[in-house]
């Protein structure tokens, strides 16, 4: 019997991978592993995508659950990339340790992500096409409970889709709107990726799309005059003087997209870069504003609609230059294209 070869396999799939959404698709493999009795088991690749839980799992009622977002690479040789995977693991395990979550060691979240890879490698968008195989590892507290505790046993899985761009058109400069919500609380759960987080900003975020505005933007829950996050990922402007800037606040999501290119802007583009204050009231101090993250990559802002004013940065229809050289710069590495520091790809054999 002849093997079939990765491109018949994928032309099986009758996808159209160009033109592919941000939304779920049940591929063929996902990874699970069970927490019982104070440890792990080996964890085991699964073709159900059910989740099987009980009625008084804590993930439920207290929302006692955490996870990750990243992305495989196929390259221009054919092979696939993984960029940062280690990151995501520590990240997750900080977001354990806020939840009173077991950890899932760094080396086993990053082989059993190669595995989940490996097994959908059909899956994985053909190089140049602008797609890629976004993964989810999650974990969960389940089991029967139903006091405000720690769960007693957990679930941790990873599953894996193919997706296009996070914000429609791509690298494309869109509109963005300050929302009165706050995203978290001082001292709260914000630099931790928990499903609370997001729960709460399905609301803003709605009003923001039913007003015409991609994403919304959160201030300082504490003064309601810096900028923080925008709702699904990161911000970052680029001064007029050519620095890279991003907010810092203990409560932003530590954004593994966003340190890159923290990074790449001092290494690579020969720019100042800061962590500090990002006042809302001093946005002409950029030229360029982005958002930032593994899911958005990098999402040219157009302009940000603060009350009743709108401001606008380089342009409304045009991706500012210096933006334009660090998704170059990054995307470059992510997909093979260009040299990668020390550690950051990981190749699926």
């Amino acid at each position: 019997m002849t093997a079939i070869t990765q491109t018949e396999a994928q032309k099986e799939l009758n996808i159209d991978w160009e033109n592919l959404g941000f939304s779920y698709i049940k591929t063929d493999y996902r990874f699970i592993s069970y927490w019982k009795d104070g440890k792990w088991d080996d964890g085991e690749l699964t073709t159900d995508n059910k989740v099987h839980i009980s009625e008084g799992s804590p993930a439920l009622h207290y929302g006692q659950s955490c996870f990750e977002g990243m992305k495989a690479y196929r390259t221009k040789d054919g092979s696939i990339n993984l960029f940062r995977p280690d990151e995501n693991a520590k990240r997750m395990i900080k977001s354990c340790q806020r939840l009173l979550m077991p950890e899932f060691p760094v080396d086993k979240f990053v082989e059993a992500v190669k595995a989940v890879v490996k097994a959908n490698e059909k899956w994985v968008p053909p190089y140049n096409t602008g797609s890629t195989l976004y993964l989810r590892p999650y974990m969960i507290g389940v089991g029967d409970n139903i006091g405000v505790r720690p769960a007693d046993e957990y679930i941790f899985s990873i599953f894996a889709m193919p997706v296009g761009p996070y914000f429609k058109g791509g690298l494309t400069p869109t509109n963005f709107i300050v929302s009165d919500y706050d995203r978290a609380a001082p001292h709260g759960t914000g630099a931790a990726k928990v499903g609370g987080n997001y729960a709460s900003s399905l609301l803003p975020g709605q009003e923001a799309h039913d007003r015409n505005f991609s994403d919304c933007i959160y201030l300082d829950p504490a003064t309601h005059t810096k900028i923080e996050e925008v709702g699904s990922a990161n911000f970052f402007g680029i001064t007029k003087d050519n620095r890279f800037v991003t907010p810092s606040s203990p409560s932003i999501l530590p954004s593994i997209t966003k340190y890159s290119l923290l990074y790449l802007a001092e290494n690579r583009l020969g720019m100042e870069v800061e962590e500090g204050d990002v006042f809302i009231d001093k946005l002409d101090e950029f030229s360029e504003a982005g958002a930032c993250g593994t899911a958005a990559v990098i999402s040219p802002i157009a302009g940000i609609q603060y009350g009743d004013k709108f401001h606008v940065f380089y342009s409304e229809t045009e991706v500012g230059p210096v933006t334009h050289k660090l998704y170059d710069e990054l995307t470059g590495i992510q997909f093979g294209d260009k040299e990668a520091p020390e550690g950051w790809i990981v190749k699926v054999d």
